[in-house]
């Protein structure tokens, strides 16, 4: 398929669009997360599918996913066409398990938020409760209750 002039944005236009700064999307092409061609004039060329690219970066960016973990998922995206539903519906099932992670690690970070967290330092009045004999500190450095270690595995 041949697309024609019409099919691609320059830059300036993208960002109208998308209201991301120009030097943030050239920053995200430097990063590999949207490709530009140049024109007989060298100006940057975007396909106008790169509206949807950059505003998943933008709401994925929200949800606090890296640039890295985006362009992970963007990688697996055919390059020249415009996503289709099966193939957001399918980074929508990968981001959805991440998140789910994260909120399950955010609630139990609310649970204990006015406890011990398991940093070894015993000097809370609970930590002999809730760290007897700085027991967090045979799994390691860093507040172990919070990165997933449970008391009752110590």
């Amino acid at each position: 398929m041949t697309l024609k002039a019409t099919d691609r944005l320059p830059i300036g236009e993208l960002a109208r669009r998308t209201g991301i700064a120009v030097s943030a999307i050239r920053y995200y092409e430097d990063q590999g997360l949207v490709v530009s061609e140049r024109n007989t004039g060298g100006q940057r060329r975007f396909l106008r599918s790169d509206i949807r690219r950059l505003s998943f970066i933008l709401i994925a960016q929200q949800f606090g996913f890296t640039l890295p973990q985006i362009r992970e998922v963007l990688d697996r995206l055919p390059n020249g066409r415009t996503p289709n539903k099966a193939d957001w519906t399918r980074i929508g099932e990968t981001f959805r398990a991440e998140l789910d992670r994260k909120i399950e690690t955010l609630t139990e970070l609310r649970k204990r938020l006015d406890k011990c967290v398991g940093c070894g330092c015993l000097s809370l009045t609970d930590c002999t409760l809730y760290n007897p004999q700085d027991r967090a500190a045979n799994k390691g450095a860093g507040p172990r209750y919070l990165i997933g270690d449970k008391p009752e595995d110590l």
